[in-house]
């Protein structure tokens, strides 16, 4: 059974680790929205979040007028990984700040290296 806990909780705990991203990289994230969602679509399969846009090391002077990127974090796989909320706050800041790390150009390999994969 998920773990439950309200919206306005979750919402929280994203605010509260994004929050613990230091100041010099936060301020470095822009044009990029962050969106907590229930459920991600089937045919991604059970991810806990998405990063969709182009990362911070790709952008080259010809970077302008386009959409912003979107993190997307996904609540619904979250609660169901985890037993309880102190798990919870660890899963989601780990998410948070994996996703972060995709908006600078951080893949995969080197994030489970770090241990935020």
């Amino acid at each position: 059974m998920a773990l439950q806990v309200t919206q306005e909780r979750f919402d929280e705990l994203v605010d509260e680790a994004l929050s613990e991203i230091p100041d010099q990289l936060f301020d470095l994230v822009e044009n990029c929205a962050l969106i907590v969602a229930e459920e991600p679509e089937p045919e991604m399969g059970d991810v806990l979040g998405f990063y969709d846009g182009t990362p911070l090391s790709e952008r080259t002077s010809q970077y302008s007028g386009v959409l912003p990127d979107r993190i997307l974090i996904f609540r619904g796989p979250l609660l169901r990984l985890v037993s309880s909320e102190a798990e919870l706050v660890e899963e989601v800041r780990i998410t948070v700040w994996h996703e972060i790390a995709h908006f600078f150009g951080i893949d995969d390999d080197e994030l489970d290296h770090l241990g935020y994969a």
